[in-house]
């Protein structure tokens, strides 16, 4: 998809997605999904492997033993999970290596993984769920790169994502998240995925969903694995908030984060 116009005028380069997850996404999309197809797929890059596999490999999984191939990682991770972790590496490799950034890329890796279990759980879109996490704060990294001698500073400088979003307005004249949904658009992620990633700093903010979202359930997935991973302590509250405004089962949506959650620091642990 074309990036939106206004943004172009402000100079700020959205990156293309690379070959090799223009292909995967075509996969993804398939309904009978080709799992040799996207082996093959990741073995043809052979950097884009190595990196597969040392995430793979990581406690973040907590796989038995070590994976070896990218067809292994498949067989006990599933096409989802290896997926969304090239789709990470992609992303990672779209942008110059930087200190500031690391923060940002693991933040990725847990909220997708988060995300996206939590969507099979609930019946909601896993892919969509998983990417959305993975992608929700890459307008940071398009930031940065725009301008790396003073978008650090203003990372360290906010508290809050909220007030993060206001320096970079003032800087910019636009923010991370609107930056984000438009590379999510630019590089075809599902509607409800680029949804969330425009929105989701609202609504951590506010606990509010605007009128004029139609897709909420990756949104409110959001919300729960940003509660997880910030406000574990009042995870029950924001359930009852955030669930019944994109017409989920409170309840589910409480049983699903923390059963997902356990499961993510179990397997830590196991890793180890």
């Amino acid at each position: 998809m074309p990036v939106d116009p206004q943004l172009r005028t402000l100079d700020i380069e959205i990156p293309t997605q690379p070959e090799v997850l223009v292909k995967l996404s075509l996969l993804m999309a398939d309904e009978d999904v080709d799992l040799p197809a996207i082996s093959a797929l990741v073995e043809s890059d052979m950097a884009l492997a190595a990196a597969v596999m040392k995430a793979v490999n990581s406690s973040l999984y907590g796989l038995q033993g070590r994976v070896q191939t990218v067809h292994q990682a498949l067989t006990y991770l599933g096409m989802r999970e290896v997926a969304a972790i090239t789709f990470e590496m992609g992303l990672r490799a779209a942008f110059p290596p930087a200190v500031e950034l690391e923060p940002i890329w693991a933040r990725a890796s847990q909220r997708g993984l988060l995300m996206g279990r939590m969507g099979q759980m609930l019946g909601v879109d896993p892919w969509a769920a998983h990417s959305a996490g993975l992608f929700e704060e890459c307008g940071k990294a398009v930031l940065y790169r725009h301008a790396p001698a003073h978008y650090p500073a203003m990372l360290r400088a906010a508290q809050t994502d909220s007030e993060l979003v206001q320096l970079e307005h003032t800087a910019f004249g636009v923010s991370h998240d609107a930056l984000g949904a438009a590379l999510c658009e630019s590089w075809g992620l599902a509607p409800s995925a680029v949804v969330s990633v425009r929105h989701h700093v609202q609504v951590q903010d506010s606990l509010l969903m605007p009128d004029v979202v139609q897709r909420r359930s990756v949104l409110a997935i959001s919300a729960m694995a940003w509660a997880l991973l910030n406000r574990p302590d009042d995870i029950e509250d924001i359930a009852r908030d955030i669930a019944p405004q994109a017409q989920l089962d409170e309840t589910l949506v409480l049983r699903a984060a923390r059963r997902v959650h356990e499961q993510l620091l179990e397997a830590q642990e196991r890793g180890r």
